[in-house]
């Protein structure tokens, strides 16, 4: 397998009883949605943008808000603290 392109990150994505999965790499300018999840299950957009634009949306949220940030591209979907801990 060749070594991901500096500029991309492969975060992983925990699925039940398959263990941990590598998310598909992407780069800074792939189209991605932001939300944020509450307890109640509901889901609320913070950005439908670049991936680079919601890195920076994500990292200007409060700490108890980034806790329950996800980040979907049209094939993946990932916790905003799995993808930066990566």
């Amino acid at each position: 397998m060749p070594a991901p392109h500096p500029d991309r990150r492969s975060p992983t994505l925990p699925i039940p009883d398959k263990g941990i999965l590598p998310m598909r790499t992407i780069s800074d300018d792939v189209a991605v949605r932001l939300y944020h999840l509450d307890d109640s299950g509901t889901a609320t957009t913070l950005l439908y943008g670049t991936l680079a634009e919601a890195l920076l949306t994500a990292e200007a949220q409060p700490a108890e808000v980034q806790a329950d940030l996800f980040l979907q591209t049209s094939n993946d979907v990932v916790s905003w603290l799995d993808y930066i801990e990566g």
